[in-house]
């Protein structure tokens, strides 16, 4: 006699716990990986000279790309900073040239 069973094990993924999520799509640190992995295979010869200028092209888009979010977040990061800042704090001086003297 055959038994049946109510309760099937799935071959599924397994279900993600309440509240966690999967990130999807490329992050940020994904596109540093792309750049790094070109700069080691261009290192490496793994392109052809003539496929070089594309490679390059876009690599120093990417590298400008990062470079722009890594300023962004900076200026953001130091705006919240100057944002959080206690009212009676004394304001962070803030660097100059030092004034001429006038010669008369």
């Amino acid at each position: 006699m055959t038994e049946v069973n109510e309760n099937p094990v799935s071959t599924d993924a397994p279900a993600e716990m309440p509240g966690t999520q999967t990130p999807t799509g490329i992050q940020i640190s994904d596109l540093q990986t792309i750049l790094n992995i070109i700069d080691l295979a261009s290192s490496r010869g793994a392109f052809r000279a003539n496929e070089l200028t594309q490679v390059g092209q876009i690599a120093d888009k990417l590298g400008t790309f990062l470079r722009g979010l890594a300023e962004q977040e900076k200026a953001k990061q130091e705006a919240e900073g100057t944002a959080e800042a206690p009212a009676n704090a004394p304001a962070p001086a803030e660097a100059s040239a030092p004034a001429e003297e006038k010669k008369e």
